[in-house]
C-alpha cells in the first residue's frame, strides 16, 4: 500500500487498513456520492495488494454503507455516514442546505504563501512565535454563489515542499495533507460565534451592509495528538447550513 501513507498501523490486517485508506477517500471527497470507484484489478495494482484483500475491504464498506453494489455500473459511492471509529477517520465539517441536503462546493485559491506565525497562532499549533506558517485563503461556492471563506495555517515544517503557487494546490486540502505527508486529522476543536460582515466578506460573499456571519475557528489534530492546522471560516448561513456531525 505504498500509494498512501497509513503510519504505524500495528498488527492490523491488511485489508482493514486498506479499508480505512479507501473510507478516507471517500469521506474527504476524492470520489463523490453516485462514483462508480475503480474496479477491484486497478485498485489491487494501484496498492500493492491481492485482489482478494481489495474484495474484502470494498465488501467490509459495502457492509457500512459508504459502497454499494450496481450491476452493469460497479461498485457505487453512497454518499451515506458510515458508523465509524473517531480514532481512523475524520468528516467534522458538512455543507448542507436549508432542507438538510448535503452540498458539493467548489474552492477556489485567493491566497497562498508562507510567513511568521502570530503569538496567537503560535500558541494554538505549540510552536514560537513567527516560525514559518503557510497561509490559504479560499473562496467556497455551491452552485455557483459565494458561501464561505476559509482561511488556513498550517506549520511549514510540517509540510516540507509545500506548493507556493495557488495554481498547484489541489482542491481537497485534507486528503492532499494525508497523501503527501501523512497527516491524517483525527480530531478538532471549534469554536462558534456570531460576527458582522466586514466590508471585505461583504465584497467576497456578495452580502448587503450590515449582514451576519457565522464565523468558526477550528484547531485540527493528527493522528498523534498534535495540532497541525488552523482554521477560520467565515460563513452566511441563510440558505446554507454547517453540520459538525461525528458518528
Amino acid at each position: 500500500m505504498s500509494s498512501t501513507p497509513v503510519g504505524d498501523e500495528g498488527f492490523v490486517p491488511l485489508h482493514e487498513r486498506l479499508k480505512r485508506t479507501l473510507s478516507e477517500r471517500i469521506l474527504l471527497g476524492a470520489w463523490s456520492p453516485g462514483t462508480a470507484i475503480p474496479g477491484e484489478v486497478e485498485l489491487s495494482a494501484q496498492f500493492g495488494v491481492a485482489v482478494g484483500t481489495v474484495r474484502k475491504a470494498l465488501g467490509a464498506l459495502v457492509a457500512e454503507g459508504l459502497l454499494t453494489r450496481r450491476p452493469r455500473v460497479g461498485t457505487v459511492v453512497t454518499g451515506r455516514s458510515p458508523a465509524h471509529a473517531l480514532r481512523f477517520f475524520f468528516r467534522y465539517f458538512r455543507l448542507r442546505g436549508a432542507d438538510g441536503a448535503l452540498l458539493h462546493s467548489q474552492a477556489v485559491t485567493l491566497l497562498l504563501r508562507e510567513e511568521g506565525a502570530s503569538a496567537q497562532d503560535a500558541y494554538r499549533l505549540g510552536i514560537a512565535t513567527n516560525e514559518p506558517v503557510i497561509r490559504i485563503h479560499r473562496l467556497r461556492r455551491v452552485d455557483g454563489k459565494a458561501v464561505m471563506l476559509d482561511q488556513y495555517r498550517i506549520p511549514a515544517g510540517l509540510v516540507p515542499g509545500f506548493p507556493r503557487e495557488a495554481t498547484a494546490l489541489p482542491s481537497l486540502l485534507y486528503l492532499y495533507l494525508l497523501e503527501r505527508w501523512g497527516i491524517r486529522v483525527t480530531a478538532a476543536r471549534e469554536e462558534l460565534r456570531a460576527e458582522l460582515a466586514s466590508a471585505d466578506d461583504r465584497a467576497a460573499l456578495g452580502l448587503p451592509t450590515p449582514a451576519a456571519l457565522l464565523v468558526i475557528e477550528e484547531t485540527s489534530f493528527d493522528q498523534t495528538g498534535r495540532p497541525c492546522l488552523l482554521a477560520t471560516h467565515r460563513a452566511r448561513t441563510e440558505d446554507h447550513r454547517y453540520v459538525n456531525e461525528v458518528r
